[in-house]
């Protein structure tokens, strides 16, 4: 998958349409994949991501996604 389908793949999971991915959100996606301990998965995702420490995921803050969702979604991600 490159980056920009999983991009798109994770705003299926923006419920609000903010633009912004946020640790509940991040936890239906982990869900969607059939991930476990989602709680735990979605704060280490989001640690991995929010580099601006607002407590979301923005756009621009999808690509440090990448080994996350390898690791716990199973999603590789190529960046072409």
């Amino acid at each position: 998958m490159s980056l920009e389908e999983f991009k798109e793949w994770l705003k299926k999971f923006d419920s609000n349409g903010d633009g912004r991915i946020s640790k509940e959100e991040l936890r239906q996606a982990i869900r969607a994949k059939g991930g476990w301990f989602t709680r735990w998965k979605c704060k280490d995702g989001l640690k991995s991501a929010d580099k601006d420490g607002n407590g979301f995921i923005e756009d621009d803050e999808m690509s440090y996604l990448k080994d996350f969702a390898l690791k716990h979604l199973g999603i590789k991600i190529v960046i072409v």
